[in-house]
């Protein structure tokens, strides 16, 4: 496990400014949710330790809300990070969540997570259970390594 910081500072490392891509702290928030549901999917426990509440606008970690809150609605400044101070399986993850939903604008990632159980079945300011988040995410992930069939 590692701090959600430091998965939100993987994130920020992966806009290609020069293709015109950016990312916002909405955006942000958003990916930290799906990357968080998609470790509990396929790893049965949490990336990060830090809570994600239910806010008006979709989930938020609030610690690294806080943190970038400064920027408003504006783009984060790119940061490059340490890329050995991540283990290749939270590589692999991360760069997947952000092929899969970096692509989409961070109004787009809002109404997403707006119709997803986590967040609907959470009253706004609550923290979303991982419970919650698991059973969720497990219907929409597929392994790579399905497990194999029991031996007849």
């Amino acid at each position: 496990m590692m701090p959600a910081h430091d998965v939100a500072k993987y994130f920020v490392s992966l806009v290609d400014e020069e293709a015109g891509d950016s990312i916002s702290n909405l955006k942000l928030q958003k990916l930290l949710y799906y990357a968080q549901g998609v470790n509990l999917a396929l790893h049965d426990e949490p990336m990060f330790p830090e809570p994600i509440e239910a806010w008006t606008h979709g989930p938020v970690v609030p610690a690294v809300y806080h943190s970038y809150k400064q920027h408003r609605g504006e783009p984060i400044p790119v940061e490059r990070v340490d890329l050995t101070l991540y283990s290749a399986p939270v590589q692999e993850i991360l760069t997947e969540v952000n092929e899969v939903f970096a692509q989409f604008s961070a109004l787009k990632l809002r109404a997403m997570t707006h119709n997803e159980a986590p967040w609907t079945q959470t009253p706004r300011g609550g923290v979303i259970s991982l419970d919650l988040m698991k059973e969720f995410f497990k219907t929409m992930v597929i392994p790579d390594d399905p497990p194999q069939a029991a031996a007849k």
